[in-house]
């Protein structure tokens, strides 16, 4: 009796290490897609930010990596073109020219922004994209697009912005972190069951 007490114990302290270094480990999985950009032909810039995506993107643009920038998550019920919005007058105050940027206020999901992008990519001619998002969104990001541009000649990257708040291996210290990662399983979860 004494043998299969030890052996059951032994188990769940098996058990109990594997749920926590899972748990700890979805930082990891949620970011993983992260990547260095590349010369590309247009750089996307998800919505649903404060301003670090938008900083990104004119980052990266300034640094010559695309010619082209694409803001998303502009609800098209308040876009009025002769009116630019806060992330497009904070791009131009960050030294980006009013003609290169492009405005999707058609897409309201991360699933509509990639296949609108995909459909405008290929009205353009542009066969590679870089999409920049915040580091817990990505495995999502890369789910969506990979699944938008299969068939395609088109490429992306994802490059992930770099807040205060982010650490991959400590995310569930911090609130905001600890609420995105949570979230973003639950999307994934429901992105798996819907879109595929």
């Amino acid at each position: 009796m004494k043998f299969l007490f030890k052996r059951a114990f032994i188990f769940l302290i098996w058990v109990s290490v594997a749920v926590a270094l899972s748990y700890l480990s979805l930082g990891i999985l949620v970011s993983h897609y992260a990547d260095t950009p590349v010369k590309s032909d247009v750089i996307i810039v998800l919505g649903g930010d404060n301003g670090l995506r938008v900083y990104k993107g004119a980052e990266l643009y300034k640094a010559g990596f695309a010619g082209h920038i694409i803001l998303t998550g502009i609800d098209e019920r308040f876009y009025r073109p002769n009116h630019p919005n806060w992330r497009e007058r904070r791009m131009r105050d960050l030294g980006v020219p009013k003609g290169v940027i492009m405005v999707d206020a058609k897409s309201g999901t991360s699933w509509e922004e990639a296949v609108n992008t995909s459909n405008t990519m290929e009205k353009k001619g542009w066969k590679s994209a870089i999409i920049v998002s915040d580091p817990p969104h990505l495995l999502r990001l890369h789910q969506t697009w990979s699944r938008a541009f299969h068939g395609s000649s088109k490429q992306f990257i994802l490059v992930p912005t770099e807040p205060k708040w982010w650490h991959q291996i400590l995310w569930w210290r911090n609130e905001k972190s600890y609420q995105f990662v949570i979230s973003e399983i639950k999307k994934n979860l429901f992105y798996v069951v819907v879109h595929y």
